[in-house]
């Protein structure tokens, strides 16, 4: 590795100067202490290196492809699945992405096409009085992308016990007297469920919360994957495993089978003291892709999304917050309130 010194004032390299135990830069005339110069040697050589590290690790599972139509370098990160030629737009899928382990089993396709998805946006915007005018503009809409988001889908059975105290009041009266009588059961229940198709999301990239907001798909709509049907969208493979996912998928079968069972009890004046335990078995985990419209933004230096069910066209997000018309609002109230003070208190007097 080739060594030199740079001057902490100009940056140009510095040479020992004789007799005064200093580096010297001959551009500048900076001088430096020997011990001081090596200890900013070693400095900046571990900073370097912190750099190189990241910039290292940033670069893992970077990998570069050659659009099929003009032949330009697609380069991609570890996960990208599909995508378009930054240079002619030819849609691109990236075969070994999609392939062997890591091909889906199932694909629900787009049944929203961009433009209808625009269409929903501008008319959810226009429900927020304060949402800013910048933001339901062509140009942000635009931005709308569509992502097919990797899916783990989980068959589980459970099994749960529940028991619970109710109680049913009445009462009578008896001349001027009136009883009241509650009576007491026991309930119980033993069931079990079967769930099929339970969906995970398995990018970490994508808000856990929001994607399960998305929800449900129409399983109905849902055919064996082929690659075709992501042309023209992005896609991403999975980063998170079947097994990862797991505790999440068992978490989510319990509290289904929890409210199912809870809702068998009923006919109650009063449900207390629940109590309930599950048991769940997994029995299989499929892969597949499922269809989002994506628009991210920045406001004030924030960034956000908002995300769009590519088959049913649920939407799910946050709409920002003008504070200039917030302002406006509440200076056109108050001045109108100021107004209307005048105007009664003209008439009263």
């Amino acid at each position: 590795m080739v060594k030199n010194y740079k001057c902490p004032g100009c940056g140009a390299s510095m040479v020992y100067d004789e007799g005064t135990n200093c580096m010297v830069c001959e551009y500048c005339g900076t001088k430096v202490p020997v011990e001081q110069a090596k200890e900013e040697s070693e400095a900046s050589k571990r900073q370097s290196s912190e750099t190189q590290n990241i910039q290292r690790q940033q670069m893992e599972g970077v990998k570069a492809y050659h659009c099929p139509n003009c032949g330009a370098e697609i380069v991609t990160d570890a996960h990208t699945a599909a995508t378009f030629c930054s240079f002619c737009g030819s849609p691109s899928m990236m075969e070994d992405r999609l392939s062997g382990y890591y091909e889906p089993k199932y694909v629900i396709p787009f049944q929203i096409d961009k433009e209808h998805a625009v269409e929903l946006f501008r008319q959810w915007t226009k429900k927020g009085i304060f949402t800013p005018r910048s933001f339901s503009s062509q140009i942000q809409l635009d931005k709308i992308t569509g992502m097919y988001v990797p899916y783990w889908l989980y068959d589980y059975q459970v099994r749960t016990k529940m028991s619970a105290e109710g109680k049913n009041i009445r009462t009578e009266i008896h001349g001027d007297t009136e009883y009241i009588y509650t009576d007491h059961y026991d309930i119980y229940r033993d069931v079990e469920i079967d769930y099929n198709q339970i969906p995970v999301n398995a990018s970490s990239k994508m808000s856990k919360d929001k994607m399960e907001r998305l929800e449900p798909f129409d399983y109905k709509g849902m055919k064996q994957f082929q690659m075709p049907y992501l042309s023209g969208f992005q896609a991403e493979k999975y980063n998170q495993t079947e097994k990862e996912l797991e505790p999440e998928a068992e978490v989510r079968a319990k509290q289904f089978a929890y409210e199912e069972t809870r809702a068998t009890i009923h006919g109650y004046d009063e449900v207390g003291s629940v109590h309930s335990s599950s048991d769940a078995q997994k029995e299989r985990a499929e892969y597949a892709m499922l269809p989002v419209w994506i628009l991210n933004y920045q406001y004030k230096n924030k960034d956000c999304m908002i995300t769009l069910n590519g088959q049913t066209g649920r939407l799910i997000g946050k709409l920002p917050i003008s504070t200039v018309k917030v302002a406006a609002i509440f200076i056109c109230l108050t001045a109108t309130i100021f107004l209307l003070i005048l105007l009664l208190g003209g008439i009263i007097g």
